[in-house]
């Protein structure tokens, strides 16, 4: 038998502590889990928007990619495109939300200066080059922001299984703990009384 679930006044208190850090993490574990929850909503509207984005510029590039291969020649441009600096300056740093490690993807934006000659091309081929390298950008948001709202929900769900934990399993254990020992200790002191009731009659009876 546990020696702590002993009828003492000392195993009351400790109990009684128990149950106070047990609420209080309770109660912070459902504010961290609103937090994370809050947070999460907001990365997944800004997802949707910057998706929403993507297509929309998506067609607008292909559109003028489109119109350039007829203006100038799809082999003229499958050309230029060779001259496109691969993007190798990704960087990617965290910034912590609640314990959750969110990712900040950094890069150096590069100069809109074209690798092309602008008299051997057309108008076309510059909006497509525009819409193309504003999709990048859009996609490196989309992806940290992806990645941070899945990170997010993995903590949620960790969350929620401490929070449940606690108000399901521990907190009920030590409320009943802290009744029984309650009543035992009330049920002693009761004994105690009569007994010296008793002894009191006893003595007074023989005087």
């Amino acid at each position: 038998m546990d020696p702590n679930t002993f009828p003492t006044k000392g195993n009351l208190i400790r109990a009684k502590n128990s149950l106070a850090l047990s609420r209080q993490g309770y109660e912070l574990m459902d504010k961290k889990r609103n937090i994370l929850i809050k947070e999460m909503m907001e990365l997944i509207d800004q997802a949707k928007d910057i998706q929403t984005q993507i297509d929309e510029t998506f067609r607008t590039a292909y559109a003028a990619l489109q119109k350039a291969n007829m203006e100038i020649g799809i082999a003229f441009v499958e050309q230029i495109a060779y001259t496109v600096p691969v993007e190798d300056s990704i960087r990617i740093k965290t910034r912590s939300v609640m314990g959750t490690e969110i990712p900040l993807v950094e890069y150096d934006a590069k100069s809109n200066i074209p690798t092309y000659a602008y008299y051997s091309t057309k108008m076309s081929l510059d909006q497509a080059k525009a819409a193309f390298e504003k999709v990048k950008d859009l996609s490196i948001r989309l992806s940290m922001i992806e990645n941070a709202a899945i990170r997010l929900a993995a903590n949620i769900k960790k969350t929620q299984k401490r929070a449940n934990a606690l108000k399901n399993i521990t907190i009920p254990r030590y409320e009943a703990l802290s009744k029984d020992i309650q009543e035992a200790l009330e049920e002693k002191e009761r004994e105690e009384f009569t007994r010296l009731k008793v002894i009191k009659r006893m003595k007074l009876s023989s005087s």
